[in-house]
């Protein structure tokens, strides 16, 4: 069994993304770095609540902040989303054994026994 310490970052990743505007903020970024009032622009947010957003991802290790002249500009970090994919693979590769194996019995149920 896996720590709880150890899911820790992937849980902040899928509590992040788990927010309709972040991962919006997400797609976008994922076109290329923005700054803040790039990113605010095609929501009725105000520049504070984008600013929350993007605290909330940074802490997620999903987003990075640079730094060009007096602006920070917001870059993707992929890594932090092929994690969460990773793990979304494996639970997939999980259930498909776990389908497989019942399959197997179901099978294995419907043969006839000879004894009738």
């Amino acid at each position: 069994m896996i720590a709880p310490a150890e899911t820790a970052p992937l849980d902040r990743r899928f509590a992040a993304l788990a927010d309709p505007t972040r991962r919006a903020i997400l797609a976008r970024l994922a076109q290329g770095e923005a700054t803040v009032a790039d990113l605010g622009k095609p929501f009725r947010l105000s520049q504070p609540t984008i600013s929350k957003h993007l605290k909330v991802l940074e802490a997620a290790g999903l987003i990075e902040a640079g730094q060009a002249a007096q602006s920070r500009p917001r870059r993707l970090k992929p890594e932090a989303l092929r994690e969460a994919a990773q793990w979304f693979e494996d639970i997939g590769q999980l259930w498909s054994d776990r389908f497989d194996r019942l399959d197997t019995v179901l099978a294995d149920l419907q043969r006839p026994t000879g004894k009738e």
